[in-house]
């Protein structure tokens, strides 16, 4: 049996090792927007369910199906409380939200939102100059403008994340702790 050793081959003391190191470098970072939406999607899907319940249960009440008028009513609410409960559970989470991108190389934050074609178009840009300060914590970035106020906040996903945020802003941003 033959033991190979498979890992790649250094290429610091080859030529062109630079370019390709260049290439590799710094990318832009992007974080989504996120609202809470799984809080809000269950929200629905529950009153979803409750209002298809109740369009059945509407038939369950004892001595409302003697009056033919009433049972029109009854018929048009169930069929009301039926789509609209339809509608609420098959909610999902918007796609078109807006992300934000921390561009290493212009040294900028631009925050991005795709049109109804899904093409990007550039909604803010910012120095990272103009900004006034960043807190990073464990599961968001704020940023702040010069006078203190909150421009955005912005959930991270890992401490991965985090980290090269931290990289990227240091020495053009003041990161508050």
């Amino acid at each position: 049996m033959a033991v190979t050793d498979n890992t790649p081959p250094q290429i610091s003391g080859m030529p062109g090792a630079r370019a390709l190191g260049a290439i590799s470098g710094p990318e832009p970072l992007r974080l989504r927007f996120q609202a809470n939406w799984k809080v809000r999607v269950a929200m629905f899907r529950l009153l979803g369910a409750a209002m298809i319940l109740s369009s059945a249960g509407l038939w369950l009440v004892q001595g409302a199906g003697a009056d033919p008028e009433m049972n029109l009513i009854r018929f048009g609410v169930s069929i009301v409380f039926l789509l609209a409960g339809v509608v609420l559970m098959t909610a999902h989470e918007p796609a078109a939200r807006p992300e934000a991108c921390f561009d290493p190389v212009r040294r900028e934050l631009r925050v991005l939102k795709h049109d109804a074609q899904g093409s990007p178009r550039t909604v803010l840009r910012r120095s990272y100059d103009s900004l006034g300060a960043a807190r990073l914590t464990g599961s968001a970035v704020q940023l702040f403008e010069d006078d203190g106020s909150l421009l955005m906040e912005l959930p991270l996903d890992s401490a991965a994340t985090r980290g090269r945020l931290r990289d990227q802003l240091s020495g053009a941003v003041k990161i508050l702790t």
